[in-house]
């Protein structure tokens, strides 16, 4: 179980948490990227590129025993930081179909490339696996 911090004097984020504690094991989630599971890229498009990307997070937390709620940190990293802007609505949608109603504390960053030619966004996380969770 997660706890979100806030200062009290803060703005409430939208879509993310400042920050977040949890106790449990802490499952460090490698930079997954919008490739299925025979490592072929889904789409050119970004999008399916995201939502691809973030399945692939679920999926690990979920091998791990948990759900997406174990979640407590996403790293964004995308090639082109309008190609996110731009579709902000349709990211959003797909992030509250995966991960609904769980905002932990993310960050955007863009960079020059991807190990991946066609690759344009790669998410990195930090799961705390409950003491239940299949090891």
């Amino acid at each position: 179980m997660s706890t979100t911090i806030l200062p009290d004097d803060w703005p409430r984020p939208k879509g993310y948490a400042n920050g977040m504690t949890a106790r449990g094991q802490v499952l460090a989630i490698a930079g997954m990227i919008g490739w299925d599971t025979s490592e072929v890229i889904v789409s050119d498009a970004f999008v399916p590129q995201f939502r691809q990307a973030l399945a692939n997070v679920v999926a690990v937390v979920e091998a791990a025993g948990a759900t997406y709620e174990a979640i407590i940190s996403l790293t964004l990293y995308v090639t082109d930081k309008h190609a996110y802007l731009d579709n902000i609505k349709d990211v959003g949608a797909v992030y509250r179909e995966l991960m609904p109603k769980h905002y932990p504390a993310m960050a955007l960053v863009q960079v020059s490339a991807l190990v991946e030619d066609r690759a344009q966004v790669e998410i990195q996380g930090l799961a705390v696996l409950p003491e239940d969770a299949r090891r």
